[in-house]
């Protein structure tokens, strides 16, 4: 079996956009309780858009051109994970006098509003997503992401350059 076949590569990438969607849900706001904000609810739509992309990738097993479609897609989703990840640590550097204001949270949102005035809010992000909750090895959530997306990107890339 060849561990860097086309299909090996997307099940694992996709198993590894399930594992981050899991460890934000389960570890982080689950047990953790972080409660996600507006740009992580974000960041968190574009990874596993990202890991679907590759599972499907992965069932569909195509050849030619579908294969290109399905590394270029995984790559302008970690693209978006990771622009968003960008903005994110921006507002985290931002002095106390420039962070906007915090909205309401997300569940409300979505009570409360039409679907595409939620996205704009979710994609503009507020106060809440300036404030650093959590950080392992002197990185915060967003950096986390940012690597997370930056590795998700390389391998989208290898999948849509690859010769085979």
């Amino acid at each position: 079996m060849n561990f860097f076949s086309y299909r090996s590569v997307n099940v694992a990438s996709a198993g590894a956009c399930g594992l981050l969607g899991l460890y934000a849900l389960v570890y982080l706001q689950g047990h953790l309780g972080l409660e996600p904000c507006y740009l992580c609810v974000t960041q968190r739509f574009f990874v596993i858009g990202c890991g679907l992309l590759f599972a499907l990738a992965a069932i569909h097993n195509p050849a030619g051109v579908a294969r290109h479609c399905y590394a270029g897609g995984s790559c302008v989703t970690a693209m978006g994970g990771s622009y968003f990840a960008m903005k994110q640590l921006w507002l985290q550097g931002l002095s106390a006098d420039q962070i906007p204001t915090c909205g309401p949270p997300v569940d409300y949102l979505f009570e409360a509003f039409s679907t595409v005035e939620v996205v704009a809010m979710l994609v503009r992000g507020d106060g809440n997503c300036a404030e650093t909750q959590w950080q392992f090895l002197g990185l915060s959530i967003p950096a986390w992401v940012l690597v997370n997306c930056s590795l998700l990107l390389a391998v989208g890339l290898f999948q849509l350059l690859r010769k085979d």
